[in-house]
């Protein structure tokens, strides 16, 4: 493989890393920011709280998400194979 090549894939995964990393990501921003400001307003400052709804927000983004990964994934992996049986 070339050094172009290389780099298109390492780009093309890092892409795909972040695509597949938003979701989650996200929900845990917005859940917390949710659980934050419900905090200041009632005045409860228990940094536990913020625990559960955002690790349930995250099960719960990627049991929705699982087939769009499984298939962005081995979409990813048979373009990778394919180009090392090109090459070989």
């Amino acid at each position: 493989m070339t050094d172009p090549s290389i780099a298109i894939i390492l780009h093309q995964a890092l892409y795909i890393a972040a695509r597949l990393a938003a979701p989650p990501l996200l929900a845990s921003l917005v859940t917390g920011l949710g659980i934050s400001i419900l905090q200041a307003v009632t005045q409860i400052n228990e940094p536990s709280l913020v625990f559960l709804p955002k690790v349930l927000a995250i099960v719960g983004v990627l049991l929705m998400m699982g087939g769009y990964s499984v298939t962005i994934l081995g979409e990813f992996s048979r373009s990778i194979f394919s180009a090392m049986i090109h090459v070989g």
